[in-house]
């Protein structure tokens, strides 16, 4: 975990490694958690589904995140909302970093 009351980069807490999908727990909480990932191009998460809804933003690069089979570009500085309940996936057509934020409630 982060010590509370420092300014960080948040695009320098993870970093990208060659064939690879890197993530780093930024909060985790009961009622939610903030995390991060790095990317490497052709990378990915598979198709599942969570309980609640999940923000994800992307912080560099370009993602392409489908939900209930529609795939979506989501590109640096933009942020999605993968509702609960849905089928979803990741994929990086470029290497990205995202930060991905749930709420359990």
């Amino acid at each position: 975990m982060l010590e509370k009351g420092v300014p960080y980069t948040i695009t320098d807490l993870v970093s990208y490694q060659e064939g690879s999908v890197v993530s780093k727990t930024v909060i985790e909480k009961n009622t939610g958690s903030v995390t991060l990932f790095a990317f490497e191009k052709g990378q990915g998460l598979s198709e599942h589904t969570a309980p609640f809804d999940a923000m994800a933003s992307v912080l560099d690069g370009e993602a392409e995140i489908t939900i209930a089979g529609n795939p979506i570009k989501v590109l640096s500085g933009e942020t999605i909302i993968m509702p609960a309940g849905q089928p979803h996936a990741v994929r990086a057509p470029a290497r990205f970093k995202m930060m991905l934020i749930m709420i359990r409630s």
